[in-house]
Order: C-alpha cells, then sequence, then structure tokens
C-alpha cells in the first residue's frame, strides 16, 4: 500500500478508565540525550508534576540513553493520555534548550531541526506508543519487559543495577529516584 509521507502519522488515544497504559517515546533523531543525569532528573521532576497534576498511578519505568517506558493508570474516570505525555515531555524539552542556549550553545546542533518555526526538537515527533493494558498478565509481563531494557541492551547486568529504572524499587532495594505506586497496584 503506498502511504503519503506528506501526511503525519496520528497516533490513536484510547483514553478508556481502568486502563493501564504502556507509553514508550523516544528522543529526537534517537539520540542519547538521556545518558545526562541532569536531563533525566528533568524528566523526573516533570513525572512527578505530572502524576500530582493528572492523578495517575506510575507502576513501572524506565530511563534508557535514547527512549523512554513509563507504564501508567490514570486514577480519574475522564482522563488525556495526550496531555499527560505534553505535561511530561514538554519542561523537559523547554528546559533543555534553555540550558544548552545559556550554557552550552554548541550543543544544540544536536537538537537542530532546520527548520524556522521549531529550530529545536528534544523529542522525536509523533505520538510515541501508547498501548491499552486490561489484563494484570499483561501488566505483569510489562513490567519485566520495561525493566530488562537496560539488560537487552548491555548497560547492566541485573534490571536493579538501571539507576533510572523502578526494577531496584519493585525489588525494595531503593524507592528512587521515583517511588511507585504500589498501594492500587492490581496483583495481589
Amino acid at each position: 500500500m503506498w502511504i503519503d509521507d506528506r501526511v503525519s502519522k496520528r497516533c490513536k488515544r484510547h483514553n478508556i478508565p481502568g486502563h493501564a497504559h504502556e507509553l514508550t517515546f523516544s528522543c529526537y533523531r534517537n539520540r542519547s540525550f538521556l545518558s545526562s543525569t541532569r536531563t533525566c532528573n528533568l524528566l523526573v521532576d516533570a513525572i512527578q508534576r505530572a502524576r500530582v497534576k493528572y492523578d495517575f498511578s506510575l507502576w513501572a519505568y524506565v530511563f534508557m540513553p535514547d527512549h523512554v517506558h513509563l507504564l501508567i493508570c490514570p486514577r480519574q474516570e475522564s482522563y488525556s493520555i495526550s496531555s499527560i505525555l505534553q505535561a511530561i515531555k514538554q519542561p523537559v524539552s523547554f528546559k533543555a534548550v534553555g540550558y544548552l542556549k545559556s550554557e552550552k550553545p554548541d550543543g544544540l546542533v544536536q537538537l537542530s531541526t532546520g527548520q524556522k518555526a521549531q529550530p529545536y526538537c528534544f523529542w522525536q515527533k509523533g505520538g510515541g506508543y501508547d498501548r491499552n493494558i486490561t489484563s494484570v498478565d499483561t501488566i505483569i509481563s510489562m513490567v519485566r519487559y520495561i525493566h530488562n531494557n537496560p539488560v537487552r541492551r548491555g548497560l547492566v547486568k541485573v534490571p536493579d543495577d538501571w539507576y533510572y529504572s523502578s526494577a531496584a524499587c519493585w525489588s525494595s532495594i531503593r524507592d528512587e529516584p521515583m517511588i511507585i505506586d504500589k498501594d492500587d497496584w492490581p496483583v495481589t
């Protein structure tokens, strides 16, 4: 089938109460912007603020150098995954570009789009990946998949060793950089 690449791809979101969402989004051109502790801490802060503003549970996460996986479950009957993603991604992008402009202007070349309207981009364009999950077995499999990302990439030997991951929290090793919402975890 022929696809007109002048038409931008749209991500269809299903905001259905009670559904968990596995969200994946990538850095611009799959660059390793999340290799920086400073940038990862911006992302932690943005997720924490979005959790408060949009009232969702965070069940699993991992920040890879070039992409992010989150497993969340909105607590409200009415919610918007698009709004949640915007609340997470937009402040990180804004602060990262601002930092580079003032402190490391040479680094802006990595974010350069060559477009006048939007000269810099931190996140890959598009909605990323959003999968609704209703099955407890699938939720458990998704947590394992998320936690094993750094192992599959050869970055660590065991998931608990990757700092920007919820694996160590689930193993009761540490509750940082973000605490997981175990109180409403659907598995007893």
